[in-house]
């Protein structure tokens, strides 16, 4: 069974079926997920999400579109959602230069400020980082000792290997599928197999055959079905080992 380690199930994309999406997962494979908060109100939705459903999971955290928000009182609410037992990492955050509608100081400011939050805690975090691979290196080489995963990965293949030996998992999203996926699939081919995982980043991005769509978990399997091709392994490999370094992520024992 698949595990779909980003999810935006709370989106208002999924406000007229939201239910029936959710408990018509396992029928399609699909075991977990864990949805991502994005700002404050978003992680709240998350965790109340968590709550209703036994087999979904949330992270906390605010992304770089939003790290205005971000300051001593969004923290300490951080910290208290995290003492939930469904609070799994510290995310999405990170840096985003591709529109740069929050001048890049505050975003470096306010992903510092979480790495130090998710330092505390001895959590994970899901790093957003787009068009900012150097400065995103940079702040996460100030902490060693925090590491997580690089989610909808878009960096090089030599990036991901420099990641992957300092302890990060690396995220492939529905772009794995894309026909002008070079970078990603060349990611995937060259980094070890258990420090892969496989994510919807739903609604955003549903793979071949269903690109401009709704994504939603469902979906997963397809990245698992490319991704046994680009390895040259069964696809019911590539689903248990997908899932197994989630599970190891995420610190999830059953």
């Amino acid at each position: 069974m698949l595990f779909d380690t980003h999810a935006h199930m709370n989106d208002p994309a999924f406000d007229e079926d939201r239910e029936a999406v959710i408990l018509g997962l396992k029928d399609k494979g699909v075991a977990n997920f864990l949805n991502v908060g994005c700002c404050l109100e978003s992680s709240k939705d998350c965790v109340a999400m968590a709550e209703k459903y036994p087999f979904v999971y949330a992270s906390v955290g605010t992304h770089p579109d939003s790290a205005n928000e971000v300051n001593g009182d969004v923290l300490a609410q951080y910290k208290e959602m995290a003492r939930h037992p469904k609070v799994r990492a510290i995310g999405e955050i990170g840096l985003d230069y591709y529109y740069e509608t929050v001048p890049r100081e505050i975003q470096i400011k306010a992903f510092r400020m979480q790495m130090e939050l998710a330092r505390e805690l001895g959590m994970p975090v899901i790093v957003h980082e787009r068009n900012a691979h150097d400065d995103g290196m940079r702040v996460v080489k100030e902490f060693k000792d925090v590491t997580g995963v690089f989610h909808c990965y878009s960096g090089s293949a030599e990036m991901a290997r420099q990641l992957v030996d300092m302890g990060w998992y690396i995220g492939f999203t529905g772009v794995l599928t894309f026909k002008n996926a070079r970078k990603a699939v060349e990611t995937a081919q060259r980094i070890p197999l258990d420090r892969i995982v496989l994510e919807t980043d739903c609604p955003f991005m549903a793979p071949e055959p269903f690109r401009g769509r709704r994504n939603d978990p469902g979906y997963l399997i397809e990245m698992a079905k490319k991704l046994a091709e680009i390895r040259s392994i069964p696809v019911e490999e590539a689903i248990q080992i997908t899932t197994a370094n989630a599970k190891r992520l995420y610190r999830i024992e059953n």
